[in-house]
């Protein structure tokens, strides 16, 4: 597979790389002993777990929780950056493609922190630089006021338009909502684009981002309806592309009158019997019906990262662990800070 530069893809040196990396994840036992500590004791161990530079480098200007938050974000920048950097061909196509997703969550934070108001230090902390764009840029958005602005800067950056529905849409009910509708639309549009399935590897990964496709629509098919919202209004909200669920079911998905009956029909698609456990209609939360769903995907993750070692699916594997385990340290250290129920916070874990 040819990308960048007209080179090949050096899916053995990234893979190598990422086979690296993978080792010096947290594992369970780590976890167990975090959940024995208090936040101040989290951040040194995780400091000597790997997050050495960023909890330095960031120790002049935060403190406490925001200082474990922010360089967990920038390890995982970091680390996402030169595994973007090592990459070539279809490979840096596909990787850069995946990691697109973070500037648009960048955008989103500098929308929403506009309009409520923050300062720049305040939008400045829920920015998360593990995309395509690099601090310049994101500080070039920060800067802007006015939301024409801020879109027509990031349109420019990403070679993205908005369609002027869209930004008519959104100026009209000032709902960030349409924005972040068509971002992540034209996101899995754009990602599944680029995967071409010229092999099992690649196969295997596009079908992972259409399986993504289908948790992002069942959660969304869900909270609406936890909002009094069922039927043919949901389907504005469908981003197409899924592998398991099309626009039929989820039309009977979201047509469903509970949530309850709702998960009970999800026993149509093909991998139920793997996360059916996690998906009883009469215990299961939204959380705990989507984590269920996720941890399905990184088993799946795991396993074809063995069998095609030499593809992209092992990084795919390490980056979604990678994420993971900052969401997990940043679960943990927010429970201890609040002074959860150590068993509470357990749950909230994807392990």
């Amino acid at each position: 597979m040819f990308g960048r530069k007209g080179k090949s893809s050096n899916y053995a040196y990234t893979a190598a790389r990422v086979k690296a990396k993978k080792a010096h994840l947290l594992a369970e036992d780590d976890y167990s002993k975090m959940l024995m500590m208090t936040p101040q004791e989290i951040s040194r161990y995780i400091s000597e777990a790997g997050y050495t530079k960023e909890m330095t480098d960031l120790a002049n200007r935060e403190s406490g929780l925001n200082l474990l938050e922010h360089a967990t974000y920038a390890n995982m920048a970091n680390v996402f950056g030169s595994i973007l950097l090592a990459s070539t061909g279809g490979l840096y196509d596909m990787v850069s493609a995946y990691l697109t997703k973070w500037d648009n969550w960048n955008l989103k934070v500098v929308l929403r922190g506009k309009s409520y108001g923050l300062d720049a230090d305040g939008i400045r902390e829920d920015l998360v630089p593990a995309g395509i764009l690099g601090a310049e840029s994101l500080e070039k958005l920060v800067s802007l006021e006015a939301d024409d602005d801020i879109l027509a800067a990031f349109g420019r950056m990403t070679h993205i338009t908005f369609p002027q529905d869209v930004l008519a849409a959104y100026k009209a009910r000032s709902n960030l909502a349409e924005i972040e509708d068509y971002l992540d639309k034209r996101y899995y549009a754009h990602l599944l684009e680029v995967i071409r399935p010229t092999d099992r590897p690649s196969l295997i990964f596009r079908d992972y981002v259409a399986k993504e496709v289908d948790i992002r629509n069942f959660e969304t098919i869900l909270k609406l309806k936890l909002d009094g919202v069922r039927g043919e209004p949901v389907m504005k909200y469908i981003i197409p592309g899924g592998k398991q669920i099309d626009a039929k079911l989820a039309l009977q998905l979201a047509s469903a009158e509970t949530v309850e009956e709702a998960l009970s029909e999800i026993a149509q698609i093909g991998f139920y019997e793997d996360i059916k456990d996690s998906l009883d209609p009469k215990a299961a939360t939204i959380r705990e019906a989507v984590m269920g769903m996720r941890k399905y995907e990184m088993r799946q993750a795991k396993k074809f990262s063995h069998l095609y070692p030499l593809s992209v699916i092992p990084v795919l594997d390490y980056m979604i662990h990678k994420e993971n385990e900052v969401n997990n340290i940043r679960a943990v250290a927010r429970g201890a800070e609040s002074g959860l129920d150590r068993d509470v916070v357990k749950g909230l874990l994807v392990i």
